[in-house]
């Protein structure tokens, strides 16, 4: 946003509605005149740009003494917590292909508003409609994966043995074929050696899912048509029995593990297309229907948040066919003066105008990402809200799964002063309402003002409405600058975050007719301080929208008296480097996905704000849920470690809001498994915070990181608010100790955590130059003091594991994303060796790594991996959410996961062997449904 940061001091040393059944409300318009979901079909025009009117208010100003290029608090006023009036949101009728099964949406066209614009030259052309009919959108295969197709496990019905998994090439992929054709179960093989016909079952059945195949020794063969038929009249011998017998083992957890094992780009191809059903799986096969991309939904205090802080993610779910839907809290009026550096002082302030001049940047930049011309049109509608007040809704006629949501609130118009009429006001209610903002050309014409509920209720609303499976938002506890205790960002934007954790869990909580979903949060100033995430040419696409929403040419394509831009940020549309960064505050951790001794899978997500939990099973057994362990307010992110007896520990933080504003608390949890392979977990058991209260450091913890050392004694580690490491560790009686300090400064993001060939254990933790290290000199000894490194800067998620005798670590070169990776030894004190780069695609976040496999986030927003050293990185079409994780299942096969944005967990495979592919990427359950 506009209004950059006022310290340029050094980093810092801490990280950082409709009221139910209201006639006119969101919530319940099915079949009011002019309700959200009771319009018609969509109207052709464009949008309008009503008159400026003006608007009487002083200009606010940030002290600081160091302004930087976007501070226009010192002397330019705070441009950056403003939001634009925004479009209607029609068009539901059209996104058919993206509202499967029980959550389509009604038709939805606004009805004409004052505001329509009567502009010819705006207007869409006849010969070019800009919307669809209802039959809907076509929808292209090629641009996204295929949920639809299901996971087919054939069924561990007894346990295998370990397998010795073929290593990949042709023999591989000729096994994972055969093993497909006949169901891929774990049935034997006539011959030992083959592996063709699969015992019992109908192959046609079982890929339709309606087979009844058992995989039992002794079910009748039929032979292949190319092999010879034995003759009827001769006896069969006892060979055949003796031979099935000695192959059983091992033979049907090759032909079970082959099917994972296809080529490359038979996985690609075989992305789009139909899989083998279990017929037997603990979850319904998935319908082989258009695939369900999931729907995105962001909510942000001003215009440009979303350009400046979700930004590449943003463009990347637009140009690949999401609904995407973005809402903004305040107007974002600031001082009222649409003006650079060098004319503010002769500008007369207007803030409707200035308003409106920003939303008219946010719908050009929208324009432009999804159809390449900024000046695409728009169709702008006022709807009555949850919350008793009115929003405007856009939607983009050429694009219409593209909506924007304006409620036009006022802005606390400073990054971090007292300001009781606020967002931060309201929260800590230091006045009863906020009032709303109009924007000058907005079809809304009645002001109306909100009670901290009514905001909570009107964001209830709108997520009902487009029930969305990713839902982004900012971060809500972004901490403090150690030397000045000024917020690292602005207090619109963090104060607005907690809003939505409110409104999201009042949502899931309270509506049932809805989609699980994910959440996101995304660092805001704070990035500015930060090395580089993005490369050069995916910080120059951001920056591209940025000039265009920066009005740079002064052409009035928009036809409007108020200013098709925001010309506050013209001077400088990088702002404080945000055009060069993306950085997410929490959901970071590579370790949900683990395996047990069984050879089974566990995968750990939030969705909903509770930790989600699927299974599998043994080695190819069925897969189960997601189930959703009791306990609400978790926030993204979930780590997990494996304890001695083989039990499973699930760590993450709990964010409580208590009956004070001052309650406000995030804590570490955890909750272990009741025994080994139970499908039930313990209660949440807290370990509490380092952080005395909310006021100290906004809430301001990361993510635990937790191992456990060779002595078995289990440690958690955060880093908290002052920037330093804090930990606690389990002691013999099962109780834990205090937490610890231990040191560091200038720490970011979250630790990472694991044990070396000794089993002492190694924390490490990155910096804005370079990543600190701490290691026991023993197992069950304190940890160490804190130890440079030596290592270069880094984009600050950390993936630590044991390997080689020490600990190896994978972090991202900034300015490039390329994977980097280095061996710390512990003998003698903490030693980095080998400092490689490993290359990659691009992108940016987490790398999860495990046996030969590397994944992470690739350029465009897909799945990188590279499947064996030295070999070229590929490009899976998965889009998902947060970071990957993987997982040895045995000694000789790795697993890999995702969230996608549809919040369904994703699984692949490969054998752990340099010249192994992973297999086709596999759905897990049903479509995302109702919980």
């Amino acid at each position: 946003m506009p209004d950059g940061h006022p310290h340029s001091g050094p980093a810092r040393q801490a990280p950082g509605g409709w009221a139910a059944g209201q006639a006119g409300g969101w919530g319940d318009q099915a079949d009011q005149a002019g309700g959200w979901a009771a319009q018609g079909p969509y109207p052709q025009g464009p949008y309008s740009q009503g008159p400026s009117a003006p608007h009487d208010s002083s200009a606010e100003h940030v002290p600081g003494p160091h302004p930087l290029p976007h501070d226009h608090t010192a002397p330019r006023p705070d441009p950056a917590a403003g939001a634009w009036p925004s479009a209607p949101a029609e068009a539901w009728a059209a996104q058919a292909p993206y509202q499967q099964g029980p959550y389509r949406q009604s038709p939805f066209t606004p009805a004409d508003s004052d505001a329509a614009s009567a502009d010819p030259a705006r207007r869409a052309p006849e010969a070019r409609p800009s919307a669809p009919a209802a039959a809907g959108i076509p929808y292209d295969p090629s641009t996204t994966y295929d949920p639809s197709t299901p996971y087919d496990p054939s069924a561990d019905r007894d346990r295998a043995p370990e397998p010795q998994l073929p290593t990949g090439g042709r023999k591989a992929a000729r096994l994972a074929r055969e093993a497909e054709r006949s169901g891929g179960g774990n049935s034997p093989r006539a011959d030992g050696r083959r592996g063709r016909r699969r015992a019992g079952g109908n192959r046609k059945g079982n890929r339709n899912g309606t087979g009844t195949g058992t995989g039992r020794a002794d079910a009748p063969h039929q032979p292949e048509p190319h092999q010879p038929q034995p003759d009827p009249h001769t006896p069969r011998p006892r060979l055949r029995r003796a031979g099935l017998v000695k192959a059983v083992a091992f033979c049907a957890a090759v032909v079970a593990a082959s099917m994972l094992m296809l080529r490359g780009s038979e996985a690609l191809d075989r992305i789009g297309g139909p899989a083998v059903p279990d017929s037997k799986a603990g979850a319904p096969a998935a319908p082989a229907d258009a695939p369900d991309p999931g729907r995105v939904l962001q909510i942000v205090a001003h215009p440009d948040d979303d350009l400046y802080f979700m930004n590449p993610d943003l463009r990347y779910s637009i140009s690949t066919g999401h609904p995407v839907t973005s809402v903004y809290l305040t107007s974002g009026e600031a001082d009222g003066i649409n003006a650079g550096a060098a004319k503010e002082t002769t500008t007369p302030p207007n803030k409707p105008a200035y308003a409106e001049a920003r939303q008219n940047g946010i719908r050009a930049a929208y324009a432009k990402m999804a159809t390449g011309d900024r000046s695409s049109p728009w169709k702008r509608t006022a709807v009555p809200t949850k919350g008793g007040g009115q929003a405007e809704v856009d939607v983009l006629l050429a694009k219409p799964q593209v909506n924007l949501v304006w409620l036009q609130l006022r802005e606390a118009g400073n990054v971090y002063a007292d300001v009781p009429d606020s967002l931060h006001g309201l929260w800590d209610g230091k006045v009863a309402r906020l009032e709303s903002m109009l924007s000058s050309g907005t079809p809304v014409k009645q002001k109306y003002a909100y009670t901290k509920d009514q905001v909570i209720q009107t964001l209830v609303g709108v997520l009902e409405q487009y029930k969305p499976t990713t839902v982004r938002s900012q971060d809500p506890t972004p901490g403090r600058f150690a030397d000045t205790k000024r917020y690292t960002d602005h207090q619109d934007h963090f104060y607005g975050a907690r809003f939505v954790q409110m409104a999201t869990a009042a949502y899931a909580k309270d509506v049932r007719d809805r989609p699980h979903f994910a959440l996101q949060n995304y660092l805001g100033y704070f990035n500015g301080y930060l090395p580089s995430a993005l490369d050069p040419d995916e910080a120059k696409e951001k920056l591209d929208i940025l000039d265009t929403y920066a009005w740079l040419d002064r052409q009035n394509h928009c036809g409007s008296d108020a200013g098709c831009g925001d010309l506050k940020v013209a001077d400088h549309p990088a702002g404080n480097r945000w055009s060069d960064a993306i950085n997410y505050a929490r959901g970071n951790s590579t370790s949900w996905l683990t395996s047990d001794r069984e050879h089974g899978l566990w995968a750990f997500k939030v969705l909903d704000g509770q930790v989600a939990v699927w299974h599998r099973r043994g080695l190819v057994g069925p897969w189960s849920g997601p189930d959703l362990l009791p306990g609400t307010g978790m926030d993204p992110g979930v780590t997990t470690v494996t304890l001695g007896d083989g039990r499973i520990a699930a760590f993450g933080t709990r964010t409580s809001f208590g009956t004070r504003p001052a309650d406000y608390k995030r804590e570490v949890v955890y909750a272990v498994q009741k025994g080994p392979g139970a499908a039930e977990f313990g209660e949440w058991q807290s370990l509490g915070t380092p952080e005395t209260t909310d006021e100290t450091w906004t809430s301001d913890i990361s993510a635990p990181a937790v191992s456990v050392d060779g002595a078995g004694h289990l440690a958690a580690y955060v880093r908290d608010g002052a920037g330093s490491l804090r930990g606690r560790v389990q002691q013999a009686d099962g109780g834990w100790g205090p937490w610890e300090k231990h040191g560091g400064a200038d720490l970011h993001g979250t630790p990472a955590t694991a044990t070396d060939g000794a089993g002492r254990r190694m924390v490490f933790c990155a910096t804005s130059k370079t990543v600190l290290g701490w290691a026991q000199p023993k197992p069950g000894a304190p940890l160490g003091p804190v130890t440079a490194t030596g290592l270069p800067d880094t984009t600050l998620p950390l993936t630590a594991q044991g390997r080689e005798g020490g600990v190896r670590l994978w972090f991202r070169k900034p300015g490039s994303g390329n994977v980097r990776t280095a061996l710390v030894t512990g003998d003698g004190g903490l030693k980095v060796n080998n400092l490689t780069d490993l290359g990659g695609l691009s992108g940016f976040g987490s790398v999860t790594a495990s046996g030969h496999v590397l994944a992470g986030r690739a350029a465009g927003g897909q799945l990188g991996s590279e499947v064996g050293s030295g070999r070229p990185w590929e490009r899976s079409p998965l889009m998902f959410v947060g970071a990957p994780s993987s997982t040895m299942t045995g000694r000789n096969m790795v697993s890999l996961a995702v969230v996608g944005l549809d919040a369904r967990l994703y699984v692949t495979s490969s054998a752990d062997a340099p010249d192994a592919h992973l297999a086709p990427w596999q759905p897990v359950g049903p479509r995302n449904g109702a919980p």
